[in-house]
């Protein structure tokens, strides 16, 4: 049995697949293909991940440097006094992601924040994310007030 040869195009995809870690969170059916744009991240693929990425207490210390634009990271090491990706001071009770909207045209999505505070408080901020950000990470916080 003579086996065919890949084409350049199968062959950089069947590597990008095995070369991918199994944790990742881009599919394999999103790997780049040349000649075609990149996949771009769904309103529920933001809600999950920014869900995923606050948690009920906030973002772990891992997610706030892997996966946190370095935009973020700046605004934070400016702002030592408070927290950038939750607007506040304190750790909150709960948090809980609102459901996302995606601009295709901008090539970025959003969602609203809500953090309840113990004393009975709420704050409520939006969270942004690009369409193409590989992995997928949080692109700008912006606080309500």
């Amino acid at each position: 049995m003579k086996l065919k040869p890949f084409s350049l195009g199968a062959l950089l995809l069947t590597l990008l697949t095995l070369l991918a870690p199994a944790s990742s969170s881009v599919p394999a059916h999103a790997a780049p293909v040349p000649g075609r744009a990149p996949a771009r991240h769904t309103a529920g693929e933001i809600t999950g991940f920014l869900a995923g990425f606050y948690g009920h207490h906030g973002p772990s210390r891992l997610a706030r440097e892997t996966r946190v634009s370095q935009l973020l990271k700046d605004k934070q090491r400016d702002n030592p006094y408070a927290d950038v990706l939750l607007c506040g001071q304190n750790e909150p009770f709960d948090i809980s992601v609102g459901p996302a909207t995606v601009a295709q045209s901008a090539g970025v999505g959003w969602a609203t924040v809500t953090t309840y505070r113990g004393t009975g408080a709420t704050d409520t901020f939006t969270a942004y994310v690009r369409l193409d950000s590989r992995p997928i990470r949080l692109d700008d916080v912006i606080c309500a007030g």
